[in-house]
């Protein structure tokens, strides 16, 4: 294939990556949020929710590593959320400077709602597609986000937030055999605690 043709498919193939995920953000976050939420709270403020529920985040320190922020800017998104009751702070028995989060009751309704109204229009929009499409599209996507992961050098210290709305596991441990950013930095924590 000639040079000019790959970049053209190349550039193709990335297009249709960005015009995927623009829809995945403006139709599966955004909209979906608008309707289960009514515009209370931000897909950010979400993310912070997802978070504290599928992971064992428990400190501000935990929030500021996974989403790549400042603790300052960490505190801030959790104030919010603390101010709105859809988060919980509390010290630390052992530490007093250690600030635990925890869902309340008002987050886990609106988190089952939300993920009741993403599994309704995933149903909806997958239903058109076969296993094997979705399951050689999903392979595809993992081994390309990974090769161009693995191209930067900072590749240990980014974090892809383990796709936290449809994933559990670490596409980038799984395939580039590396560390989880998130679950280094709760070791690293823990080491210091004892």
């Amino acid at each position: 294939m000639a040079e000019e043709e790959a970049i053209r498919l190349i550039d193709d193939f990335l297009g249709s990556a960005h015009v995927f995920a623009s829809a995945v953000a403006d139709v599966i976050e955004e909209e979906l949020l608008r309707e289960v939420a009514d515009s209370q709270i931000t897909v950010s403020q979400l993310k912070l929710l997802k978070l504290v529920s599928m992971t064992e985040a428990q400190t501000i320190g935990d929030v500021a590593a996974f989403l790549g922020v400042s603790n300052a800017a960490a505190s801030k998104a959790v104030d919010r959320l603390v101010r709105m009751m859809l988060l919980r702070r509390s010290e630390g028995e052992t530490d007093r400077r250690a600030i635990h989060l925890s869902l309340t009751q008002p987050s886990r309704r609106l988190l089952a709602a939300y993920d009741a109204a993403r599994k309704r229009k995933l149903q909806q929009v997958f239903a058109k597609f076969n296993v094997e499409e979705l399951e050689q599209a999903a392979v595809l996507l993992d081994r390309l986000s990974a090769s161009i992961v693995d191209q930067s050098a900072k590749t240990e210290q980014m974090c892809l937030q383990c796709g936290i709305y449809f994933r559990e596991k670490c596409v980038l441990r799984k395939l580039l055999s590396r560390r989880c950013l998130y679950q280094h930095h709760r070791k690293e924590e823990g080491k210091g605690d004892q």
